[in-house]
Formats: structure tokens, sequence, C-alpha cells
């Protein structure tokens, strides 16, 4: 019989596409979850409702509490309850465009509310008992061709310079992270996590709107995709592979700061061939920069046909960042050789995976 006490993890954020993928592992792995959301008058829980249980039977191993990372005795109080082994900070305003627009809200939450987090283990005396993961971004590096390692990637020694508000208010989160780590002998980490995507991706982010676009038009409910800058590099990855490094970086002797990425880079551009090839489509592009569209000159699958000629795909200047970043690509040595982490998915799999089920949808 196994007498090891079950583990107890507290994740904010849950109700999104991390935190959703991150409770179904902990829940595998007999984990007692639970998870911080915000009030709204509108359900927003549909990423996990396959995992909530009926609250009065016993055994329960999934729990929700109300909670905002903006009110610091909500979360000194949720804490001094759960009592948690482990706390994954996913919660944040992580949209970077949206960022522009909200730049103090996100640097209260994405920033502060890291610190809020941090300082209520603290001062509830959980630093040797509690650790933490801290979801830094590589928006934290900026793209900036000069900050990438001698061989062309960004690692964990690579220089910061975050080109959004809520780039700045990651770095933030990252630093008070490892400074309460350093001035308290807490077990707090940063994971520096590549773009990484799914079918649970919120629709208002790139690549899930590429997807549901391709879907749509595919099935006539949509004429055209409007995108930004064509040229940007993302290093995307399945946020399945992604919430595991999250796990196993909690699961080390020492904490430390780690870099997850696959250490392959992808035009916006070749993302949206990719997708619209899962169903049968291909496209020519013409123009540069704002003048540029995308032509259907081929239809393959006799369930999608769309006519030659058609447009399907315009660049619209008012997605364009104020500051842009052109190139992201991540080294993940480290987290390979250290975590004995390795992507399970690649980006065809993850395409194919996300436009089959927004087709779905339709």
């Amino acid at each position: 019989m196994d007498n090891t006490p079950q583990k107890v993890a507290l994740v904010t954020g849950i109700t999104g596409q991390d935190g959703s993928y991150l409770a179904e592992l902990l829940l595998e792995k007999g984990y007692m979850v639970h998870g911080v959301k915000r009030r709204a008058s509108s359900f927003n829980t549909q990423r996990i409702d396959h995992l909530y249980q009926d609250q009065h039977q016993e055994n329960v191993n999934f729990k929700l509490h109300y909670g905002d990372l903006t009110d610091s005795t909500n979360i000194i109080r949720i804490i001094q309850e759960v009592q948690p082994d482990e706390i994954y900070n996913l919660g944040a305003m992580s949209h970077v465009m949206v960022s522009f627009d909200s730049p103090e809200y996100v640097a209260n939450v994405d920033g502060l509310g890291t610190l809020r987090i941090l300082e209520a283990v603290r001062l509830l005396g959980l630093t040797k008992k509690t650790r933490v993961y801290q979801a830094s971004t590589s928006e934290l590096y900026g793209g900036l061709a000069e900050n990438k390692n001698v061989a062309g990637f960004y690692d964990e020694s690579s220089p910061f310079y975050p080109r959004s508000p809520y780039g700045a208010a990651k770095i933030y989160g990252f630093w008070i992270t490892k400074n309460y780590r350093e001035a308290y002998g807490m077990f707090a980490c940063n994971g520096i996590l590549f773009n990484h995507e799914s079918p649970r991706r919120g629709e208002t982010f790139v690549t899930r709107k590429i997807t549901m676009a391709v879907a749509a038009i595919a099935k006539g409910k949509q004429d055209c995709l409007y995108l930004g800058n064509l040229n940007s590099q993302r290093d995307w990855g399945h946020a399945k592979d992604y919430v595991e490094a999250m796990w196993r970086i909690l699961q080390q002797d020492t904490p430390e700061d780690y870099v997850i990425a696959t250490g392959v880079t992808t035009y916006i551009r070749d993302f949206v061939i990719m997708a619209f090839a899962e169903v049968g489509v291909s496209l020519r592009f013409d123009g540069e920069q704002e003048k540029e569209t995308a032509t259907v000159v081929a239809c393959s699958n006799p369930l999608y046909q769309i006519a030659l000629g058609t447009v399907v795909l315009r660049v619209d200047p008012e997605y364009y960042r104020p500051t842009e970043v052109d190139l992201l690509i991540g080294d993940p040595t480290k987290s390979k050789t250290q975590l004995g982490w390795k992507p399970q998915y690649d980006l065809i799999t993850m395409i194919k995976e996300m436009v089959a089920s927004d087709l779905k949808l339709y």
C-alpha cells in the first residue's frame, strides 16, 4: 500500500489553455488540484468542465476557487486554505497586442500578481514547503538579433529586451521570482516558454485565428482571413508538451530557470499555407506588406471546394503591433538535458489537430 501523502497543487489561470492541460496532467499523476478562476457573469470554464466533479462526493481531487491576481488578501486566503505543495502561476493577461491598449492592467496582473503570490508564500511561512512555477515568456527577448547566442538561438543567458507592455510586465515577474528564490531560499522557478498552441488556444491568438478561418472558409461560413505581419517568425510547440515541462521544472532538486522551445522557427505565412493544406487548398501569395494577398490556386479535397482565384487572405495594418517582434527561436538544450524533456508534437501534427477541431465547430 502506497502511504505517500497526496501532493496538492494550486493553479492560477486554470480556465486557460495551459491551465486545463496542466490540470489534466496533475490529476493523472494523482495530485489534488485546486484552480483559481475569476468571477464572470458568463461561463468561462469550458476547457475544464470535463474535469469538474460533484463537490458533495468523497475523494474529490479537483476544486475551484474564485480569485484574482490583483487582490492580495484573496490570494493569501486561498494559499492559506489550500496549503499547496506546488503553485503554478499561469494567470495573466497574455494577449500581446491587447497589452498595448491596457498597459496598466497587464502590469498589475502579470507583474504585481506574481509578487502577490510569492509574498503570500513568504508571509504564510511556506517557503520551505511550497514550490512556485512562474510562467515566463519568449516575449522577454524582444526578437533582437544581437541578443541571440552564438548558435543563433535565445537561451537562458540571452539578454532581455521586451517590446510590449506584456513583455515588460513579465520581465518584472521573472526577476521578482528570481529575487525571492535568492533572498528567501524559496523554490521558485521561471519557465521561459516560447509560443505553444492547441485546439484550446484562445480565438483571438493568431494561430487559432488562422485555423478557425481555414475551417470557416472551407465550410463557406467566411470569405477572407485578415492578418497583420506575415513575415513574423515564431517557435511554435504544443501546449500539452509544454505543461509537461512545467511539472518537470518543479520536480528538480534545485530551483532553476529553463527555456522551453522546439528550436524551430516558422513564418506566419507558412503557418497559413500548412493550415489551408489540411483542407486540400493550395495558395499563391502576391504583393508585399499591407498589399499582400493569398489566392486559391487548387482544391484537392472534394468536401471543401473554393472557387479558384478567390482571395482568402488579406493584410490589415490595424493588426500590426506598435513595436514588432519579428523573430523568436529558443534553445531547449538545458531543458532537454536537465529535465529530460522532449516535445512529442511537431508543427504539422499540431496544425492538423487544430484544423480538425475547428472543422468540427462548423
